[in-house]
């Protein structure tokens, strides 16, 4: 399959089938880094920018906060900003999040992951509801 980078923030997929064509949009590889950076034990929360923050506290959901994406012509660089909870290795828990958004990206996108950086924003500590 080939592929190239379409200029309008979307990846377009070249197969041999004349049935269509099939294009990815940047916003659908962020939201498939961001779940499975939510799905390794000991992250709290992805972290977006104000405006994410903002939007989220109206009460939409945005799967892709805190993922920044950049599509290149044969391959995909993430970018992440996670809350870590408290107690659990910022090494260990880090490349769990790194080899499980790359396997996510390239088993479900077909496209390769050149890189995931992690950048750790803040730690969250649970309270005690009592």
């Amino acid at each position: 399959m080939n592929k190239e980078l379409q200029k309008n923030n979307a990846y377009h997929m070249e197969s041999s089938s004349k049935i269509g064509e099939v294009k990815i949009a940047d916003d659908v590889v962020a939201t498939i880094a961001g779940l499975a950076a939510t799905e390794v034990e000991g992250v709290a929360t992805l972290t977006g920018n104000l405006t994410n923050e903002i939007v989220g506290k109206l009460g939409m959901k945005n799967l892709s906060k805190g993922v920044k994406i950049e599509l290149m012509e044969k391959s995909v660089s993430v970018e992440l900003s996670i809350t870590m909870k408290y107690g659990y290795s910022i090494p260990k828990t880090s490349a769990a999040v790194q080899d499980k958004v790359k396997a996510a990206i390239e088993s479900m996108t077909g496209l390769s992951v050149s890189d995931v950086n992690i950048r750790i924003v803040g730690v969250e500590i649970e309270h005690d509801k009592q």
